[in-house]
């Protein structure tokens, strides 16, 4: 995985995200600045300076894609395809 993941649907404005996969039938997500630097416990960027907030998933897979999309509490977040 680069530092910067591509999303297969482009959204009109680039924002913080999960990259979320499933690893023995769990999903593990890890939080990233728009700019693609990896966050911290506290999701402070030390690149940008700022405090992010994760509004995106972006799944590793298909599977993860359809677990995501069924489950009611990320309803509130964009989600998407990695591409490969």
């Amino acid at each position: 995985m680069s530092d910067e993941m591509k999303y297969k649907i482009l959204p009109k404005e680039k924002a913080d995200y999960f990259v979320a996969e499933m690893e023995d039938g769990q999903l593990v997500m890890k939080p990233f600045c728009k700019c693609g630097n990896p966050l911290a416990e506290e999701y402070f960027c030390e690149k940008c300076r700022r405090q992010c907030l994760c509004t995106d998933i972006i799944c590793q897979d298909e599977t993860t894609f359809r677990f995501v999309q069924d489950h009611p509490p990320f309803k509130k977040f964009r989600f998407f395809l990695a591409s490969a």
